[in-house]
């Protein structure tokens, strides 16, 4: 049940992950896989799975999947086919909730990053395509108190932080308002936002409701967002 505390990440999660980051090379892997499973998936698998309840009452149209693969759990591996880094393994956690549409459309989505030192919540669509983008743009440009409420209200930027990524358009684009009040948010590229987290809240038993309860923050936000891309909220 959601009404009762409970523990899910440990201090031997960061402790694995540092460890992890000293050694990162299959051989070690192989050896402390047993750690992984132990202290990161499973616990986050257990995360997400109890989690679903709470998700499901701040953004209904939005999944937490505890599958092992293809769920919310971002794999371990690194992807190094085009990277320098030839690394193996995540020296992080990754978990995301998608909406219900996202395996078809760019959605918006939540996402909750584990990392010694490094650790953050976050909302919101991340590069999206061009048509997307536009039309997010086009909804800021033309309903701008929607957007005030969504993205610079009081109860929003207390906690969390609009992204303005260095790589934002130059310029404003043709079709809307240059000398609009959010200008350089329709010079955005990723419409996301964030908030840092401490290890000593994540490792809490209270962290999970303290999580939703800065999702529910996000509410107009993400709601402004798939409103704007034509999704369910």
């Amino acid at each position: 049940m959601d009404s009762v505390s409970k523990r899910y990440f440990t201090p031997a999660l960061f402790k694995f992950l540092k460890e992890l980051e000293a050694n990162n090379e299959k051989s070690w892997w192989e050896e402390n896989k047993n750690r992984y499973v132990e202290h990161v998936q499973e616990p986050a698998l257990e995360f997400i799975s109890d989690f679903g309840q709470r998700l499901e009452r701040i953004a209904p149209h939005f999944t937490a999947d505890p599958r092992t693969v293809g769920g919310s759990l971002m794999r371990p591996y690194r992807d190094v086919r085009f990277s320098k880094d030839k690394t193996p393994y995540k020296t992080n956690v990754g978990i995301q909730f998608r909406h219900e549409s996202g395996k078809d459309v760019h959605a918006p989505g939540f996402y909750l990053h584990l990392e010694p030192g490094s650790n953050f919540a976050g909302v919101g669509l991340w590069s999206p395509e061009t048509k997307v983008a536009h039309a997010i743009r086009r909804k800021i440009n033309d309903e701008p108190e929607a957007w005030k409420k969504a993205a610079h209200s009081k109860s929003f930027a207390k906690s969390w932080e609009l992204s303005h990524p260095e790589e934002s358009l130059k310029r404003v684009p043709k079709q809307y308002d240059a000398d609009h009040p959010y200008a350089d948010d329709i010079r955005l590229k990723s419409f996301i936002a964030g908030q840092q987290l401490t290890q000593k809240v994540v490792t809490s038993s209270d962290f999970a409701d303290i999580y939703a309860a800065e999702l529910e923050k996000t509410t107009a936000f993400n709601a402004f967002l798939c409103e704007a891309i034509g999704l369910p909220y």
